[in-house]
């Protein structure tokens, strides 16, 4: 599947209509940076904050520099992704993205293969990989239902639980919930976990739309402003618990299990691993790469994270995120991330260049996984 230079080509999507725009901006450059140029042509199309789609031309500024911000939208015409299979002379499928700026209108550009770089809501919660499914192109990571289970933190929870995969014990509430109704369900989780307890948006990423409670009084304040995030949110109770990380790589062979990482620990420096501990604070957290826990313990954890990547039905790779319980030992899935931060310091490929897959050895086999799934 490549073009007349023998080269794939790859288009990589970045921005989105999500709270984490300027998250995927950074995993985006270190992907075009560190796309092996032996076998592939990089190509970037920017999503806008309105969802519109654009053709990001990169300039020779950015190919030569650091993880930057890519191409503005005003700098980049628009297209669109025709939602119907293309084909090449020789029958092989590709993304085919048409211009409809008056400037350029009937140009086309086409791709063999799209890696979404994009995070949150309407990004990798399946409806871009709709998009890409309606259009027959290949894509890394999950599919539509895999990316939306892994999106949703109440149905990840439900599904891992009917798994037999430990979770945290959690109640949902909804924004169009009667306030007698909300009444209730406070009464029910003082009395079943106390405080405090994580309030959470259910489908929004990087610690977007989370808050601790500690007290009876702030949960309905919280919660309303939990609601301004999505309209369905978790409460979950808070335990004395370690924040492990793995990373999965999905086996080409899939009646194998697939391949993790070493395991990571988070240490937050704040009261717990906020979005300004993730982003904007360079101490936000203290990593320790592996995390100290036993190799009997890191086997253990490590099956789980197998079989919640199974479980889940996700596809390509993902981070898996668990707690370990500081009084008892017990561990529980935290949430799953399919389409997790890529920048040269991010936990994934952080993990696996430890486990011995350096980063661009990672593209290639995730760009490999994609083309093999389409052809299947």
């Amino acid at each position: 599947m490549t073009n007349v230079t023998g080269k794939t080509v790859v288009g990589i999507l970045y921005g989105g209509r999500s709270s984490e725009h300027e998250v995927s901006l950074r995993s985006a450059a270190s992907v075009f940076n560190r796309l092996d140029r032996k076998i592939f042509i990089p190509k970037t199309i920017y999503i806008d904050k309105e969802g519109t789609f654009h053709w990001a031309e990169v300039p020779d500024s950015f190919a030569n520099s650091g993880e930057v911000s890519l191409p503005k939208a005003m700098q980049a015409p628009q297209v669109v992704l025709l939602p119907r299979p293309h084909k090449d002379q020789n029958g092989r499928s590709k993304g085919v993205f048409t211009f409809i700026d008056s400037a350029h209108s009937g140009r086309m550009e086409s791709v063999d293969v799209l890696i979404p770089m994009v995070h949150g809501k309407n990004c990798e919660d399946g409806t871009l990989q709709g998009l890409f499914e309606s259009a027959e192109v290949p894509y890394t990571g999950s599919g539509v239902l895999g990316s939306a289970i892994g999106m949703d933190k109440e149905i990840t929870k439900r599904l891992a639980h009917e798994a037999g995969i430990p979770i945290v014990p959690y109640r949902t509430a909804r924004s169009f919930d009667p306030m007698p109704k909300l009444e209730l369900l406070l009464n029910d989780v003082e009395k079943s976990f106390g405080f405090p307890v994580f309030v959470k948006a259910a489908r929004e990423g990087s610690s977007v739309g989370v808050f601790k409670v500690k007290h009876r009084a702030d949960f309905l304040p919280k919660l309303k402003e939990a609601f301004q995030f999505d309209s369905k949110v978790l409460i979950e109770k808070a335990i004395p618990a370690r924040e492990i990380e793995f990373s999965v790589l999905q086996s080409a062979d899939r009646s194998k299990a697939p391949l993790v990482s070493i395991p990571a620990e988070i240490i937050p420096t704040h009261e717990f691993y906020t979005y300004d501990a993730k982003y904007n604070d360079e101490n936000g957290a203290i990593f320790k790469l592996p995390a100290e826990i036993s190799e009997t313990l890191t086997r253990d954890l490590t099956r789980m994270v197998e079989k919640i990547f199974t479980s889940l039905d996700l596809e390509g790779y993902a981070r898996i995120d668990l707690f370990l319980d500081r009084e008892n030992g017990a561990f529980y899935l935290n949430e799953v991330n399919t389409l997790p931060g890529f920048t040269s310091i991010s936990m994934f490929p952080k993990l696996f260049e430890l486990s011995g897959i350096p980063y661009t050895d990672l593209l290639t086999k995730l760009i490999e996984l994609a083309l093999l799934r389409y052809q299947k």
